[in-house]
């Protein structure tokens, strides 16, 4: 498949996940919603795995995995509350924004050499993130507590991600990835499932909508390592990062979310800066 397109159809996964996932997250508790899909995104990637014949990887990669998936958990919980409270585009926006910078933050530590539009890219990161987390007030009590804004939870969430990323960096075994990626759900599923079964049960109350929500992430890797394999990091990287855009647009279009001009600005501060990023 031509990478470029295979970068585009991840955006695309990805963005309509996340759409779906907030969908469902306004009708079932975030705990449930990751203990139901997290198993069949395992499954999955173990079915993808052995279809495509991947390799299997040191038992490291395999650790690092687990771990990632143990992080992105926490990460994913605020993700889904996040998208719940909305308004969904800034909350995609500033979550993929963040994941996008903390991994550069970690190589910059490490010795890597960013250039100028990497830079430019992480300043319109930090801008946007800014204008997409100020909290409107006039409620009565000074404003919105964190725990309600749902940007701010999107911002917390794509904290959690680049750690999820950064952790999935340390596999030493590109073409096993695939594995890893199985490990890092089977991980988060060995956690959330039992927890969710105790505390609240796993009948969700919009099993279709929960069931359509599920594919995206799974699709969404599939596509993005096949644009890696056929174009590079650059290029899957540069394109997988516009799936926020879908997100908000879909918010928009279905939801008729109405945001702040503030809100706007950081929505495309944020998306050219993570493009910036990637590309620099």
């Amino acid at each position: 498949m031509n990478p470029a397109l295979a970068g585009l159809l991840s955006a695309l996964f990805y963005g309509v996940g996340d759409f779906l996932s907030g969908l469902s997250g306004r009708h079932d508790a975030p705990l449930r919603i990751a203990a139901l899909t997290h198993p069949i995104a395992a499954l999955a990637l173990l079915a993808l795995a052995l279809l495509l014949g991947a390799p299997l990887p040191p038992a490291s990669d395999l650790w690092w995995g687990a771990l990632a998936g143990a992080i992105g958990l926490g990460a994913v919980l605020a993700f889904y509350r996040g998208l719940a409270l909305g308004p969904m585009g800034p909350v995609s926006v500033g979550a993929g924004a963040l994941s996008a910078a903390v991994p550069v933050a970690f190589g910059v530590l490490g010795g890597e050499v960013l250039g100028a539009l990497g830079w430019t890219g992480a300043a319109g990161i930090l801008s946007g993130t800014v204008l997409l987390s100020l909290i409107p007030g006039g409620t009565g009590q000074g404003g919105v507590s964190a725990k309600d804004n749902g940007v701010l939870l999107g911002l917390v969430a794509g904290v959690g991600f680049g750690f999820y990323f950064v952790a999935l960096g340390q596999a030493q075994s590109a073409a096993g990835l695939l594995w890893t990626l199985a490990a890092a759900r089977l991980a988060s599923s060995l956690i959330v499932v039992p927890i969710a079964a105790l505390t609240m049960g796993l009948r969700p109350s919009r099993p279709a909508l929960l069931l359509a929500s599920a594919p995206g992430d799974t699709l969404g890797n599939l596509f993005y390592l096949m644009a890696v394999q056929g174009g590079g990091l650059a290029l899957a990287g540069l394109l997988t990062s516009l799936y926020p855009a879908l997100t908000t647009l879909l918010a928009v279009i279905v939801l008729r979310e109405r945001l702040r001009a503030s809100q706007w600005g950081g929505v495309v501060l944020a998306l050219a800066g993570a493009a910036l990023l990637t590309a620099g």
